[in-house]
């Protein structure tokens, strides 16, 4: 789920908080498989590239991934099922959003690139409040199926508390959504609860819950809930790995990621 990557990017960004300024760049993969309410399973590969500056009170950050989607059709990632239809000239198409067949196919390509910028509002020993506004850029292959086509925008506030060597924290967002000639899209809110614990000096772990609502008649609210855990290296890399489960048919039946950090 494209939250649960944000938010390990996130976690990532208060961990390091009192750091110098800095770059990074961030890589790995991201696999999910879900029916969202079809008759078969939508698998999807997400391969992002993410660079990341930060200032000051300022974060920067510009994502470039590879997807790979397989399944019948109508299922976009991070909005679940839809009734966008692919293109069946395009390579025999995805099919419909509401066709619930068992028919699948494969597309795969360049996803959707997302520009975000972070700004910390409120900032004391405990407590941290970000403000960030993120744009989707409706780059992937819509007749592919391998997103809208269209642009979307959302904002978003982040609060991290760290009391002794755990943190909590929380999401609380509003997306708008470009809409296709002919779909029909709801704008909606979104969030996140969990908290993570500082184990060592390199290694930390937690729990997430998110959710959201539905994006369309079609398709249904989103709640899943992640375990993740990150490893820092005397290098400058970073291992962040994470596994989640759904329990609504807006999020896939199972997602996990593996990534890798390095700071410049």
């Amino acid at each position: 789920m494209k939250k649960t990557l944000t938010l390990l990017f996130a976690l990532s960004l208060a961990t390091s908080a009192s750091a110098e300024d800095a770059f990074s760049l961030t890589t790995g993969l991201d696999y999910s498989s879900g029916k969202y309410g079809n008759a078969t399973a939508t698998d999807m590969l997400y391969i992002p590239v993410t660079a990341k500056y930060a200032k000051d009170e300022w974060t920067l950050k510009l994502t470039v991934p590879y997807i790979s989607v397989s399944g019948p059709g109508g299922v976009i990632r991070g909005m679940g099922r839809t009734d966008m239809m692919a293109s069946a000239s395009s390579g025999g198409g995805m099919g419909g959003g509401g066709s619930g067949g068992t028919a699948t196919n494969t597309h795969s390509g360049l996803g959707d690139v997302i520009a975000s910028a972070g700004h910390t509002m409120y900032s004391t020993t405990n407590l941290e409040l970000d403000l960030v506004g993120n744009i989707k850029f409706g780059t992937a292959n819509a007749n592919l199926g391998l997103g809208t086509g269209k642009n979307d925008y959302s904002m978003q506030l982040d609060s991290f508390y760290t009391i002794s060597d755990s943190m909590l924290f929380t999401t609380l967002g509003y997306k708008k959504f470009g809409v296709p000639a002919g779909t029909s899209l709801n704008n909606i809110f979104y969030g996140s609860i969990g908290s993570s614990t500082t184990l060592d000096n390199d290694t930390t772990a937690g729990i997430s819950m998110d959710m959201a609502q539905r994006t369309s008649t079609l398709g249904a609210n989103q709640v899943s809930a992640s375990v993740f855990a990150s490893e820092k290296f005397a290098s400058g890399f970073k291992v962040m790995a994470n596994i989640a489960k759904g329990f609504a048919d807006g999020s896939p039946d199972f997602e996990m990621s593996l990534m890798v950090s390095k700071m410049y």
